[in-house]
């Protein structure tokens, strides 16, 4: 597996198009459930295809991931080729970014000398869905990048 298979949440979410999944595979409903008893492991290996098709289908159409931390806020957009990121750090250990709250501060004190924002780029990897998901891995979330369009604009950077 590239990727990691899908919770059964996640497949129970997708059962129309793990369902068309199967069918493409010449495997239907009745012929699923004899798998899933007789060869659990093959059963397993078509969740997990199905599982890594789904994270390239996301991962290749993804362009923003949130990530937040006590202190850190990391903002990244992708396009095809670069991941450019905004990080923004408080030093008022007070403030929790994770909370209402310190969210309603960072938007009153975006200036003040407890906030730092650092600005980055890089070029991926040979693997950009790999490198993607890695940062998901990490705690991202996927959004449509209201927040990074926000900062950015604000900052005029």
């Amino acid at each position: 597996m590239k990727y990691a298979r899908l919770t059964k949440e996640q497949l129970e979410e997708l059962h129309i198009e793990f369902a068309n999944f199967l069918a493409s595979q010449q495997i239907d409903q009745n012929e699923w459930q004899q798998l899933k008893v007789d060869k659990p492991e093959v059963a397993e290996q078509e969740i997990d295809i199905f599982s890594d098709l789904v994270w390239e289908g996301v991962l290749k159409s993804a362009q923003y991931i949130e990530h937040f931390s006590k202190n850190y806020i990391f903002l990244f957009q992708f396009d095809d080729k670069e991941i450019d990121t905004i990080v923004i750090k408080t030093t008022n250990n007070e403030i929790d970014f994770l909370t209402k709250d310190g969210l309603q501060w960072l938007g009153d004190n975006l200036y003040e000398n407890d906030v730092e924002i650092r600005f980055g780029a890089k070029s991926f990897g040979s693997d950009r869905n790999g490198e993607i998901f890695d940062i998901i891995q990490q705690g991202g979330i996927l959004s449509q990048g209201e927040l990074y369009q926000q900062i950015k604009s604000i900052l005029k950077k």
